[in-house]
């Protein structure tokens, strides 16, 4: 778990049964973040197998939601933010939408993202 990253769930606390957010969308929040996460950091901070990221990741890359690079040892995502929401009643929003609500939530105060300007 890195250092700016909080706990998924603090100890002792249950993890909630559901939440308002899917894994896609986490996943895709935790790139908007930060462009070159690795997988296993993803997974660790949403609280979910390395694995499940992987088929999550390929699903986005799949439906235009993100592209990736491969820099060195590890893959640099692009999230494609003009891509709009896959379910019929929000098809007219753009995923930036959601990235812009949540993408800093947990980032230290300072000037934003360029990625996260460009809404």
């Amino acid at each position: 778990m890195s250092p700016t990253q909080p706990d998924p769930v603090p100890s002792g606390i249950e993890p909630p049964r559901w939440t308002f957010l899917t894994h896609h969308a986490r996943v895709l929040l935790e790139i908007a973040r930060k462009p070159e996460i690795r997988l296993r950091d993803i997974a660790a901070a949403i609280g979910i197998t390395e694995r499940t990221v992987q088929t999550i990741v390929n699903d986005l890359h799949e439906a235009g939601y993100l592209s990736r690079e491969r820099v060195g040892r590890h893959n640099r995502y692009e999230l494609n933010t003009d891509q709009h929401f896959r379910y019929p009643t929000e098809a007219a929003t753009p995923v930036r939408r959601l990235i812009d609500m949540f993408a800093e939530r947990d980032l230290p105060a300072g000037p934003p993202s360029p990625a996260l300007e460009e809404a």
